[in-house]
C-alpha cells in the first residue's frame, strides 16, 4: 500500500522534534482525519537553518512531514515557499489517493510557519 519511501520515512523520519527558541512555529490539524502537525523553524542569513516537527497522526502524515523537512532544510524562504504539493509526494514515493491529505497538511503547516517569518520581517 505504501511506498519503500513512506514506510523509511515513518520509520526513521528525519528531523523530528523542535527547534530551540524557533524564529517561527505553526500548528496545523486537519479536522477530516485528526491528524497534526507542528513545524518549528529557525532562519539563518535569509535560508531555513534549521526545521523540525512533532507530528500525531497517520504513516502518510509522518512520512510527509519528515520529506518536507528534507526539502526545505538550506533553502530560502521564497524558494520554500514556492514548494509544491506535488514534489513532496513525489518525494515520498507517491501517496494513495486515500492519504494525500498528508501532503496538505505539510504544505499547509509550512505556508503558516513562512508567514510568521516574513510578519516578523
Amino acid at each position: 500500500m505504501y511506498s519503500a519511501q513512506v514506510l523509511d520515512h515513518f520509520e526513521h523520519p528525519r528531523n523530528a522534534g523542535a527547534v530551540e527558541s524557533p524564529d517561527a512555529q505553526a500548528r496545523i490539524e486537519n479536522p477530516a482525519c485528526g491528524d497534526v502537525l507542528q513545524l518549528s523553524l529557525k532562519i539563518s542569513d535569509g535560508r531555513i537553518g534549521e526545521i523540525r516537527f512533532l507530528a500525531k497522526g497517520c504513516v502518510a502524515s509522518m512520512a510527509c512531514a519528515s520529506a518536507l523537512t528534507e526539502l526545505v532544510r538550506g533553502h530560502s524562504v521564497a524558494q520554500a515557499r514556492g514548494l509544491r504539493r506535488e514534489e513532496i509526494v513525489a518525494a515520498v514515493g507517491g501517496l494513495p489517493a486515500a492519504s494525500m491529505h498528508a501532503s496538505h497538511l505539510a504544505l499547509d503547516a509550512l505556508r503558516a510557519a513562512l508567514d510568521q517569518v516574513e510578519r516578523r520581517g
